[in-house]
């Protein structure tokens, strides 16, 4: 296990990794992997590409998750505003 993750934490980024082989919504998979409410998975998701050991885990995984976030968050903003994209 690499330094500063947890079994949870590394088995949720290798979910991320390959999350697409898995038949089926990505969201019946967390519950059925993880035991846990999609809601509560993107928020552990979240707060755990923002950690130093999983970046240093997956560098390339963390970094793309990072960028999508980045992109969501900018959409939503724009939305709130009224501008268009």
């Amino acid at each position: 296990m690499p330094e500063g993750l947890t079994r949870r934490d590394a088995e949720i980024l290798a979910f991320e990794r390959q999350w697409w082989k898995y038949a089926g919504a990505k969201e019946q998979a967390v519950r059925e992997l993880f035991d846990l409410s999609p809601t509560r998975y993107y928020q552990l998701l979240n707060a755990l590409i923002d950690t130093p050991a999983a970046l240093a885990h997956d560098p390339m995984l963390v970094k793309r998750l990072r960028r999508m976030r980045s992109s969501r968050q900018r959409a939503r903003s724009a939305r709130r505003l009224g501008v268009q994209p």
